[in-house]
């Protein structure tokens, strides 16, 4: 099941797309990836939710992709006598350590290293945003705020500190033990929310261990000036635009998403866009114009990647926000400025093993070239091509279904489970073949053919073949 665009979707799964019948829907009408979200759920849901990913799998015919999503340290308030209390702009309002259910006065916040955090003036940032406090004095179990705006507050309401990195690590130990879970599963791709540090990354690789590949989810103003740090250590990056465009002023929010994009091509890994891009379709049946090119805005920027949070995990149209979103992608990738904007946003070329990998790129700007073929043991020739955003598809052949399932979060690649080829005299032979198989090439046309000697060896690519499919 060949899709006809380049960008990927990543759809989460919730009470609204749960069963191998729902999720096989969603895979048709375009989800190439999957969210298991931990912050919701207990294991035995999730080990049904994978469980019913690869049923679907098999349905489909092609690799679908896991992404466990874990919770990270969401900072919240403890709870209210009455659940909920009113507030007034310019009252005095108090946090601080204690358990006891709080008032229109003060509230509890179960975390002594928030108020290691605070400074005086420091703004204090509550259900997203809703409620806005500034600190007026503070110690190391309270602080003494102003309420600068906003109206009513509730139970265990997120709290964020923008501009103040809070010295807790990125995880908590329940991400352990659903970061041990997940690992059972079989999990393709990991998640870290609320990554503020490289040494966060580096510590869920050195758990991980190759079982699966990880992802940095960039939420955290802090996370940007570690930015190059942080994405020397992870194989895919998040610009998840919930909680940074809660931190930031939202005139920043789309520079911030554009740099982050050009960075994650930059290394030639996998960036994804997600938060608020169909929000409405939570309860519509179609989008705002606005969400539609705010998809659009991320597809002409060339992320691989955009993705679908309540839309699909709670909503009321999860199949109609995954074909929407399919349609848009599809549109953009058909407008005739669409290529220019790829090769305007080309990364410069800094490396020699990727030398070959552009001089393939170059290669098939030949109007005869149907599709290039990448044969890869771990993904990495694939991704290489993914980063030089070539025109036509990707076909990217693996003796490995868990590499197969990674490809599918990259940009414009097919990627398909094939034996390994021992003899190189036998790549083209099976490259047109399959190419042609799937679709990806008709008769007569040119295939570019890129692959590694030895064969089956992790390493750079260093052949590159043109052969030509038969004439029928």
């Amino acid at each position: 099941m060949i899709r006809d665009r380049r960008a990927r979707i990543v759809a989460t799964l919730g009470p609204a797309s749960r069963g191998v019948v729902k999720i096989t829907e969603l895979a048709r009408a375009g989800a190439d990836v999957f969210r298991v979200n931990f912050s919701h759920g207990a294991h035995e849901d999730h080990a049904k939710t994978i469980a019913d990913v690869r049923a679907a799998e098999a349905k489909v015919g092609r690799p679908l992709a896991v992404l466990a999503d874990l919770q990270g340290p969401k900072i919240r308030l403890g709870e209210f006598a009455d659940r909920t209390v009113r507030l007034k702009p310019g009252q005095d309002f108090r946090l601080d350590l204690s358990d006891v259910p709080g008032d229109a006065s003060r509230v509890g916040v179960p975390l002594v290293e928030v108020f290691a955090a605070l400074r005086p003036d420091a703004d204090i940032l509550l259900d997203d945003g809703k409620v806005r406090l500034k600190v007026r004095r503070c110690g190391p179990d309270f602080a003494d705020t102003v309420v600068v705006s906003g109206d009513s507050l509730s139970d265990h309401k997120g709290l964020n500190l923008p501009g103040l990195a809070i010295p807790i690590p990125a995880l908590t130990p329940k991400d352990r033990e659903d970061l041990a879970f997940a690992l059972t599963q079989g999990v393709d791709w990991v998640a870290l929310s609320f990554v503020q540090r490289a040494s966060d990354m580096a510590e869920l690789r050195q758990i991980v261990q190759g079982r699966a590949s990880v992802l940095a989810k960039i939420e955290k103003p802090a996370a940007l000036e570690a930015l190059d740090e942080i994405l020397d250590l992870c194989q895919a990056v998040m610009v998840a635009r919930g909680d940074l465009g809660v931190e930031l002023n939202p005139e920043d929010v789309p520079v911030v998403q554009k740099a982050l994009i050009r960075a994650a091509r930059t290394r030639g890994i996998p960036v994804i866009v997600a938060t608020q891009m169909l929000e409405s379709m939570i309860h519509s049946p179609t989008p705002t114009r606005a969400e539609a090119s705010d998809v659009a805005g991320a597809v002409y920027e060339g992320a691989d990647a955009v993705m679908l949070s309540a839309e699909s995990a709670v909503g009321d149209y999860p199949l109609e926000a995954v074909s929407i979103m399919d349609r848009i992608i599809t549109r953009v990738e058909q407008d005739p400025r669409w290529p220019e904007l790829m090769r305007a946003e080309y990364p410069v070329e800094d490396a020699d093993a990727d030398a070959l990998v552009a001089a393939a790129r170059r290669a098939a700007e030949a109007a005869s070239t149907a599709c290039l073929v990448a044969f890869t043991t771990t993904g990495q020739t694939a991704l290489r091509l993914a980063r030089e955003r070539p025109l036509q598809p990707i076909l990217a052949l693996t003796p490995n279904l868990w590499a197969a399932r990674k490809l599918a979060l990259a940009w414009g690649v097919e990627p398909h489970v094939a034996p390994q080829i021992t003899d190189p005299e036998n790549l083209t032979r099976m490259a047109v073949e399959r190419a042609m198989e799937m679709g990806l090439a008709g008769p007569g046309q040119r295939v570019l053919i890129l692959a590694g000697l030895p064969m089956g060896s992790p390493g750079a690519a260093n052949i590159l073949r043109l052969a030509h499919t038969p004439r029928r």
